[in-house]
């Protein structure tokens, strides 16, 4: 799967991580930024990965910052994103099989480093159930 990820300086070290997990497990991953913990500006990092996600240029996206909500909120201003906030494995698992969430967002100050790889597995295979959540998803496109 081509995934694109980035981070502001808060989420900078569990981008590395998981740019290492995913890679490992056969994944290519474009790391759109930052590159240090030196204070930014989340929105430079993150818009980029949702464009390249809604444009069909990746199949998935992830950002993170410090608490993950700002991360999701630009992500979201993209449309045909779907980023949800994901805390745990079963977050993830509902991000996936009822919202068909084409963007993760992980809060680095909320989530356990021990988890990181369990709710990475969850969300990139679990699939979309489809059926009524497709007709839910279709009247959020309507917004």
């Amino acid at each position: 799967m081509r995934i694109a990820i980035g981070s502001d300086h808060a989420g900078f070290h569990y981008k590395a991580r998981i740019i290492d997990i995913l890679s490992r497990w056969g994944h290519e991953v474009k790391d759109f930024g930052t590159n240090s913990s030196e204070p930014v500006d989340y929105p430079k990092y993150i818009r980029p990965v949702a464009l390249a996600v809604a444009a069909g240029n990746y199949e998935r996206g992830i950002v993170l910052g410090g608490s993950g909500n700002g991360e999701a909120i630009v992500a979201n201003r993209v449309p045909c994103i779907r980023c949800t906030l994901c805390w745990n494995v079963e977050s993830a698992r509902y991000a996936r099989l009822h919202n068909d969430a084409n963007v993760l967002s992980i809060g680095e100050r909320l989530v356990p480093a021990e988890d990181l790889e369990s709710i990475l597995k969850v969300w990139i295979e679990t699939p979309f159930e489809g059926g009524r959540h497709q007709r839910r998803i279709e009247q959020i496109d309507d917004v």
